[in-house]
């Protein structure tokens, strides 16, 4: 695993004339980015290698390493609320007044404002560049919002993008030198944006001063730091010369001086979702975003492998729309809810439109995820894979092997009915475990028990058997999740 972007950096596995196998990795300069006179030198990413018996094992060497940093989140990763689902770019501030209220009624201890809060931003075609809060929309600025979120006892996060540019905005029209580009033409467009050219000073300088004006005007605990295009054609103006490589040495620093600036900063790793989650990004950011889908069959697969390399506090994993905007697909809160409670968890649904049943059992998530997410947050994940292709095995075991959560993500029909037997790996082979099925908020009518549920009070059975013999898989309907907790019996 390079530590700098993906789109930098390359992995190769090559078969040597001796028959022997060898894998490198390093930077995947471009052209010219890099010359050295003379006496000069060049250092490349650090390159982290892991191996382990098995999956498991090798994400446990990652998750491990990664929680021995000095800068790994150490106080509990806050339940957030993040509005971009809820209003997009519509910001109005009564509306963003009622969903704080409404978070904070639900135990959400974080409130994210996302893209739309700057000048002339009505859309994704205009203003971005320009981070100054938009008066047309804002008349008193921010405060009255940050102050109420403070007051009620949340913290307040904003959505930046600082290394993107609109053309239509007023840096770009008074600087279209700091824009990327190559042979005197812009490189075509990524949600009607370009790349704003960092390693100028004058354009570091600029992004820089508009970020400390803002973030020292306001209570920002919190930013979401968005990248929502590839560098196509990213070369510094007059020459054309590629660079991608000064580019992210210019974000990292930017990023650097920021939480130097204002300590205790928290800054999310969003880039589209998923696109730039690595190790050298982890060394100045505190999370990452998986995806910006949120369908919580989509998100069963894509939080499984992102924690193949992180751990679960630093994936950023929230409580959609009931209708999906990416795929259209309609899931149950149950399904939502338990698909995100396994990361650090948020909610992206537009609170006001939830019906009261919705709030009432999204609240028991919250409460839940609080009252586990110690043991979520600092255990050994576990994936089993032994059983029914269709179910998604997963959870998480308490360092001292005393507990664990197991969750069972029912992703399709199986082709066998009734399902058989799934096994939990992780435990201590010689104690006894009693496992017991959670229920959080309204009870699933589909969910058929095994006889070993004995109405709920579970079943008693040693690691050893856990893990080579294992239960009978509960029945339940497609798209759903059932949530399992597993205690050792003392005495």
């Amino acid at each position: 695993m390079c530590t700098w972007p993906s789109a930098a950096t390359t992995v190769t596995s090559l078969r040597l004339p001796t028959d022997a196998q060898v894998i490198g990795g390093g930077e995947l300069l471009l052209p010219g980015e890099v010359r050295l006179g003379r006496d000069e030198g060049y250092s490349g990413p650090w390159l982290y290698a892991a191996y382990g018996d098995g999956l498991d094992d090798q994400a446990h060497r990652f998750h491990r390493f990664l929680r021995g940093r000095a800068t790994h989140p150490a106080r509990p990763r806050p339940v957030t609320l993040n509005v971009w689902e809820a209003v997009y770019f519509d910001h109005d501030v009564d509306r963003l007044l009622d969903l704080a209220e409404r978070a904070a009624a639900l135990g959400v201890e974080r409130f994210v404002l996302d893209d739309g809060w700057f000048r002339g931003r009505r859309d994704d075609r205009r203003g971005l560049g320009d981070w100054v809060v938009d008066e047309t929309v804002w008349p008193h600025g921010l405060s009255p919002l940050v102050d109420r979120v403070t007051q009620l006892g949340m913290e307040f996060g904003l959505w930046f993008e600082p290394e993107m540019v609109n053309e239509d905005s007023d840096v770009a029209r008074s600087h279209p030198e700091w824009v990327m580009q190559t042979g005197g033409r812009l490189p075509l467009r990524s949600r009607n944006q370009q790349v704003l050219d960092l390693a100028r000073p004058e354009a570091y300088a600029h992004v820089l001063e508009q970020m400390t004006r803002v973030l020292s005007d306001y209570d920002v605990a919190y930013i979401k730091w968005d990248h929502n295009r590839d560098l196509v054609d990213a070369g510094t103006m007059p020459t054309g010369a590629a660079g991608t490589h000064r580019q992210t040495l210019a974000a990292y620093r930017l990023m650097d001086e920021l939480k130097r600036r204002f300590q205790g900063l928290e800054i999310e790793s969003c880039s589209s979702g998923g696109g730039r989650v690595d190790l050298g990004v982890l060394e100045r950011t505190d999370r990452v975003w998986a995806s910006d889908c949120v369908d919580p069959l989509e998100r069963q697969g894509i939080n499984l492998w992102t924690m193949q390399l992180l751990p679960p506090e630093l994936v950023g994993a929230h409580v959609g729309s009931p209708v999906n905007e990416t795929t259209g697909r309609r899931h149950e809160l149950s399904f939502r809810a338990g698909t995100a409670v396994h990361g650090h968890f948020g909610i992206e649904c537009d609170l006001a439109k939830a019906s009261a049943s919705e709030i009432h059992d999204l609240a028991e998530w919250v409460a839940f995820h609080k009252a586990h997410r110690e043991l979520l947050h600092t255990g050994d994940v576990i994936r089993s894979d032994d059983s029914d292709a269709t179910l998604s095995i997963h959870g998480v075991v308490s360092a001292d092997r005393s507990e664990a959560l197991v969750f069972l993500g029912y992703l399709s029909r199986s082709d066998g009915s009734p399902r058989g037997r799934f096994t939990l790996p992780g435990l201590d082979p010689h104690r006894r475990y009693r496992i017991v099925p959670v229920v959080v908020g309204t009870p699933d009518a589909g969910l058929a028990p095994p006889p070993w549920y004995h109405d709920g009070t579970g079943i008693v059975l040693s690691g050893r058997a856990l893990a080579v013999t294992g239960l009978r898989i509960p029945g339940a309907r497609p798209e759903r999740v059932v949530v399992l907790r597993v205690q050792e019996e003392v005495g």
